[in-house]
Order: structure tokens, then sequence, then C-alpha cells
């Protein structure tokens, strides 16, 4: 099958007037300067998978998706989703978005939003109440349909937004950073939503620079560093298999074994119910286990730990080998 969404060279330059001032006398004069905010972005998704655009702020992952919704025009190169150019209007029935700052008129109630974006799609009434009740209570704001947003919090105002985002049943699902700002909460609930897109079989395209959360969700990422793609392909593809380290907890080790077995870990902590060791070495946290056992102390955890998507990340944007 035709990839979902599919881009060829995708490039975005900006021409930016700069205010400068001679000196000697005041002489205002403007001066243009380029700025490369994507260049030449070639990826692939496939249906029903999730995929993320991650990169730090500046990046060039909002710059792509305004280009993919038809906000932006790119400067060269062009893209396609469901096999059909940029624009389609069959295509921008079935595709949802929700923008990294979206704004809403503050004095309509949560119910009074949706309609009207109900009515924008064209959906008739009996369907358009049906589909609100149905999404209300899907993002968790069934007790806040008859409140107005001015009085949503950020995490609600994500969710009430995320909810117009789906009103039409999309097949493909564009979210520009939909965890930023939220609390711990807030981010899980939009990492079970998403999850639960991909369920029902749609693709979802997201961008973000939460890294952790991307990781617990992706089928596969994209790293944008500068306008430029720098990775590309399967977390399993991209994160070393090589465990980096081991975190050993036990409770009623004897003081010379605490001492002798400090002297070998990266980090050690200390605490009144047992202690917590981070070795660099596999063998060492076994040995520790194995002699901790034998003199009568409890293993409270033994937690091997490889590379992290965060770590990956900052060791690809430095320059790092992270082949």
């Amino acid at each position: 099958m035709a990839p979902v969404i599919e881009t060829f060279n995708l490039s975005k330059t900006y021409v930016r007037d700069v205010l400068g001032v001679e000196y000697g006398r005041l002489r205002f004069r403007l001066r243009n300067r380029r700025v490369d905010a994507l260049k030449d972005l070639n990826l692939k998704v496939e249906g029903g998978e999730i995929f993320g655009l991650l990169g730090p702020n500046g990046a060039g992952k909002t710059t792509a998706i305004k280009i993919l919704m038809g906000i932006h025009f790119a400067t060269r190169g062009s893209a396609q989703i469901m096999g059909k150019p940029l624009g389609d209007k069959e295509v921008k029935s079935q595709i949802g978005f929700l923008p990294e700052n979206p704004y809403f008129y503050d004095y309509l109630l949560g119910w009074e939003f949706l309609d009207y974006y109900g009515q924008l799609y064209g959906m008739p009434k009996q369907a358009r109440r049906k589909r609100m009740t149905e999404l209300l209570e899907q993002v968790g704001l069934s007790d806040a349909a008859n409140l107005p947003l001015k009085g949503y919090s950020k995490g609600m105002l994500q969710r009430i937004g995320l909810a117009q985002c789906l009103l039409n049943d999309p097949k493909v699902v564009f979210l520009d950073e939909p965890q930023s700002g939220l609390d711990p909460i807030g981010r899980k609930e939009v990492r079970d939503l998403i999850l639960q897109l991909k369920e029902r079989g749609k693709t979802v395209f997201f961008s973000s620079h939460i890294l952790t959360d991307a990781e617990m969700i992706c089928d596969r990422v994209g790293i944008i560093y500068k306008g430029e793609l720098t990775k590309l392909g399967r977390l399993d593809e991209l994160l070393s298999a090589k465990i980096k380290e081991t975190e050993v907890v036990m409770s009623g080790l004897k003081k010379e074994t605490v001492e002798r077995y400090s002297s070998l870990a990266r980090k050690v902590l200390r605490g009144e119910n047992g202690s917590l060791f981070v070795f660099d070495k596999q063998e060492t946290a076994s040995s520790l286990v194995r002699d901790g056992i034998g003199e009568g102390a409890s293993l409270v955890s033994l937690t091997p730990r490889k590379e992290s998507l965060e770590e990956y990340f900052i060791r690809s944007v430095k320059g790092g080998n992270a082949s």
C-alpha cells in the first residue's frame, strides 16, 4: 500500500526584513535575511502507525506540519496525503488537525464550540450532537460541556481541541505538540487518546519535544534539527540494545558489603529501608546480588537500563555517533 503521508525534498525558506542603523548619522535601512526553516524533508508515514517528528523548539516541526496542512506553502519540493497532492478537498475532509497554540473564542461554551465546528464540517444536527457527546466523554470533559472556554485550564483547552480535531472521525490526525504545557495526568490522557486512535486504525502524525512521551507510544520517529531530518526509523532500530547500566536495590546488607560495592558503583543512595546502587557493569550488579543474598539480605529490585530516546536524541543532535 502507498504511504498515507509522503514528502519529497520539502523545503521552506523565510525571507525576513531586518532593521539596521548606520553609525555616524541616523539612517534606517532594511536588509533581507534568509532563514531555512526546513531543508529537503523526505519521509514516509504508513497507514495505522503513530509517527513522531521530534526535535527541539525551532527545529522545523511546526513548519513541516503547517505546510502539510496548507497553512504555509513550500519554497520547493512537494508532498502527498493519502496519495493525493496537498490541498485536495476530499483529503481535507478526512484529516483532523490540532495546532500547537490553538485560539478559541473565550465566551463559547464547550458544547457550543464543538457544535460550531460540526456545522463547519457540514454534519447534520442529530449526528453532530451524538458525536459531540461521545467526544466530550472520551476526552473527559462531559462535566465541563456547559462551561465557557475562558474558564478552561490549559489541559482542558488541549482536550477540547483534541475533541474538535476528531469531530469528523478523520483517517489521519495531525497533532502539533499535543502534550506541551500539560501536567503529568494531562500528558497521560493525551497518550492514551493517541493509542486509542491507533487501535481504531487511524494514522497519527505528531510533533513533540517531550521525548519520554514519544518513546512510549511511537511506532517510528524522525529526528529533526535545524530544519534537517537527521534520523528516521523504528525505535528498536535506532536505540542501542546494549545495557548501559544496572540499578540494584537491596535491604539488609552488611556495612562492609555496602562499603565494598560503593567503590565499584557509579551512584549510591543509602536509606533506612535499603541501599540503591547503579553499576556500569552488569557482572558487578550480579555479584552484589549473589553476595547479598548469601549473607541474608533481600533483593528489592534489579533493573537493567538501555539507552533512552532522550539520550539518543542528545547524542544525535550534538554530532555524536548515533548510527
